[in-house]
């Protein structure tokens, strides 16, 4: 796992602009705090940070084979590289090092762009081929490794997150009224990068840049096929799948352990790990975010019944891991110099509030005892695990489910905009619009009824959208620390399978998620499978919500805070003012929205075209 960053500038030697790839490069440092390294020929330029987990001396990059002919950086892990490696060393190539990076360069030596077709894993990396004067950039399927690039008048520069384009004089801070409409909704359209000018590698894509211009070409994508298997075979074969998977992320030459939260997802991952494991003479860690006073305290509410914490425990007795909370208080969630951390490792203010806040210390606890953490983030995307899944209301509407139950409702993103701003905004068209653009890139079975192929619908939204947004919170705050983070539901394999398994044979047993259940109940406690689907948590503690009250007075006192080009005065002084035990969700989530932009506003200074 690493940080990329480069440029291609056909008009240009770049070797007289190292100081700015250096800059560039730098950015990337949390990223890659092991090593770095930069590689220049003529109109190209690579730069890379590495997190060393595989080869730990061999795997130095930026990478290059055939007397610099063609050069590489890679981040991410190719799960079957040893397959590749055999299959390569068959064909005639000859290895340096023991990484997977050599396997993948190798491979496009062998391959060219079709090398994606035969990798299994998380990646984002790009090549310069001096041999024809291209530059290929290839994404992972499901877009677990971030991916951006800003196409200039004579090249590109891309990176592994937009601060590292953003480093390059060629690129402008700019967010105009379309980024900011991506920024403000959940609607996550397929190659948007927010920031203007800056587009995403797609997921599934290879993209490549010569002299005549840019090209993209889907490698993969998710596509409708015929299911045959019935229930007991569809139980078995995922199982299969998450045995084989779970063995593949479990490779590693640094510690490792398992994000362990007492739902169904890290928990079957969790004892699935401990078993092989434990025939290797190995224990599993694990380790759970949890509050000062959260489990004594805890109120249900509509998102979640019941907390973590003894439920985790139930799994870590269970499988006999070395568990370990990472308790916090609010003092901590609320420290304004938290806020900017957060915010710096996403770029953009539009993270999650105090579950970003939560995850980035969870994550930094992890990383003084681990490297590589592998995480049961995208299950509920996979089989079917949102409450919103299951509600006749939320199956029926006109929109994305999520913007129903409460995740992001149009009222509450808007109510915290300047109202000429919102107007402009006009959010509802955007969203609708993203909707039903959404809906109509799914294929239909022959013969399949409505309410089968809206589920189909329904999950294919979440797989190409609502969950890159997950994936993108998830790889920020962990490579903000230096921790690998893997997700093993997000194997290629196990997505295509159960993206296609009917929604009848989903919820066979009458609830959320059962072929997962189905395939791992008999590795877990009575009580994690009885258990009812719970989101990442959120602390209930009303200090934290006093002290975002009080940021927002001293907010308010700064009257010629840029700010306010884009939140309403009034709003914020409305939601200062309530007693804290008034305040719902949605207007904790604008307030931490507000605080959010004014330190974006005054760490990135970006120019706002949004008149």
């Amino acid at each position: 796992m690493c940080g990329i960053t480069g440029w291609v500038s056909f008009e240009r030697d770049l070797g007289q602009h190292t100081d700015v790839l250096d800059a560039m490069t730098t950015t990337m440092a949390c990223r890659g705090p092991d090593d770095e390294g930069t590689w220049v020929r003529g109109h190209a330029a690579l730069g890379h940070r590495r997190l060393a987990i595989i080869d730990l001396p061999g795997g130095a990059q930026p990478m290059s084979v055939e007397d610099d002919l063609v050069a590489m950086v890679y981040s991410g892990e190719a799960y079957n590289f040893v397959e590749l490696r055999d299959e390569l060393r068959k064909r005639g190539h000859a290895f340096r090092t023991d990484s997977d990076t050599e396997v993948v360069l190798r491979g496009y030596l062998e391959w060219g762009p079709a090398v994606a077709d035969h990798l299994n894993g998380m990646y984002a990396f790009a090549i310069w081929d001096t041999r024809t004067e291209q530059l290929v950039m290839i994404r992972d399927r499901m877009g677990v490794k971030p991916f951006y690039y800003y196409p200039t008048d004579d090249g590109v520069l891309f990176g592994s997150e937009p601060k590292a384009i953003l480093a390059n004089p060629d690129a402008e801070r700019v967010l105009d009224l379309d980024g900011l409409r991506e920024l403000m909704t959940m609607v996550k359209t397929p190659g948007h990068g927010i920031w203007s000018g800056v587009r995403e590698v797609e997921p599934g894509t290879v993209v490549t840049a010569d002299r005549k211009g840019i090209h993209t070409h889907r490698y993969w994508q998710l596509r409708t096929a015929e299911h045959t298997d019935d229930q007991e075979t569809s139980v078995a074969r995922v199982r299969e799948l998450l045995d084989d998977t779970v063995r593949r992320q479990l490779i590693s030459d640094v510690p490792r352990c398992l994000l362990l939260s007492g739902g169904l997802d890290s928990s079957a991952l969790t004892a699935l790990a401990a078993v092989q494991l434990r025939e290797q003479g190995e224990t599993v860690r694990s380790f759970a975010v949890d509050f000062v006073g959260q489990t004594e305290n805890f109120v249900a509410d509509e998102m979640r019944g019941d907390p973590d914490a003894p439920f985790a425990h139930d799994v870590a007795e269970h499988s006999k891991t070395e568990h370990e909370d990472i308790v916090l208080d609010s003092s901590q969630l609320a420290d304004p110099e938290l806020r900017r951390t957060v915010i710096t490792a996403r770029d953009l203010p539009g993270g999650m509030g105090d579950m970003d806040f939560s995850l980035y210390l969870l994550f930094k606890a992890i990383r003084s005892r681990s490297t590589v953490a592998l995480s049961g983030e995208s299950a509920d995307e996979v089989f079917g695990g949102y409450r919103w899944f299951h509600l006749p209301e939320a199956q029926q509407a006109n929109t994305f489910p999520w913007m129903v139950f409460g995740f992001q409702r149009h009222g509450q993103v808007s109510d915290v905009l300047e109202p000429g701003l919102a107007s402009r905004l006009d959010l509802r068209s955007y969203i609708g619009d993203a909707y039903q653009q959404a809906a109509a890139a799914v294929d239909r079975l022959p013969g399949e009824d409505d309410h089968t192929y809206r589920m189909r619908q329904l999950s294919h939204m979440h797989l190409t959208r609502f969950v890159r947004n997950l994936l993108d919170r998830k790889d920020r705050m962990s490579m903000a620390v230096g921790l690998e983070v893997r997700v093993p539901f997000c194997d290629h394999r196990l997505v295509e399978y159960v993206y296609n398994a009917p929604w009848a044979l989903k919820t066979y047993d009458g609830r959320e998620k059962s072929l997962l259940r189905g395939a791992t109940a008999d590795v877990l406690p009575k009580s994690v499978v009885d258990r009812v689907k719970s989101p990442y948590p959120s602390t209930q503690d009303v200090g934290y919500l006093v002290a975002l009250q009080q940021q927002g007075k001293e907010l308010l006192a700064d009257t010629d805070n840029p700010v306010y080009e884009l939140v309403d005065r009034r709003w914020l002084a409305e939601t200062v003012a309530l007693d804290a035990a008034e305040v719902k969700w949605g207007r904790r989530f604008g307030l931490e929205r507000a605080l959010d932009m004014s330190v974006w506003l005054d760490l990135y200074r970006p120019t706002l075209r949004v008149g």
